[in-house]
C-alpha cells in the first residue's frame, strides 16, 4: 500500500493546464523534449523525459497538465521550470491531452 498523506500536502502543488506552443528535442539526449508552454498569464520552459516514446510533434499544439511551482532544475543545460504530468502503466507513458474547451491556465485539483 502507498504511503498516505494529509490533503494539505496536495494543495501545496500548483497544477495548471498549459498549451504547448513549441516542442523540440534537447540536443545530445535520447529522452528529453524541451517545451515552451503557455499558461495564459505567462510562458515557461519545461523539459520532459518522454522523448523515447513520443516525438515533439506529438505534444506541440496540445493542452496538457503541468506542476508549475517546483524549484527550477537544469537538465542537460536547459532550465526546466515545471513538470509535465503523465499517466504510466507497465513502462508506457501517456500524456494527459485535454479537450480544446478546457481553458489555458485552469487550475487542476
Amino acid at each position: 500500500m502507498s504511503e498516505l498523506y494529509d490533503v494539505k500536502e496536495f494543495w501545496k502543488f500548483n497544477i495548471r493546464v498549459g498549451y504547448v506552443e513549441e516542442a523540440e528535442r534537447v540536443p545530445r539526449s535520447r529522452k528529453l523534449i524541451k517545451m515552451i508552454v503557455d499558461f495564459g498569464d505567462h510562458e515557461r520552459t519545461i523539459v520532459a523525459g518522454i522523448g523515447d516514446q513520443y516525438a515533439p510533434e506529438d505534444l506541440k499544439g496540445k493542452k496538457t497538465i503541468f506542476v508549475i511551482n517546483l524549484k527550477p532544475k537544469k537538465v542537460m543545460g536547459v532550465e526546466s521550470q515545471g513538470m509535465l504530468l503523465v499517466a504510466e502503466s507497465k513502462g508506457k507513458i501517456y500524456p494527459i491531452i485535454l479537450p480544446d474547451e478546457v481553458p489555458i491556465g485552469a487550475k487542476v485539483w
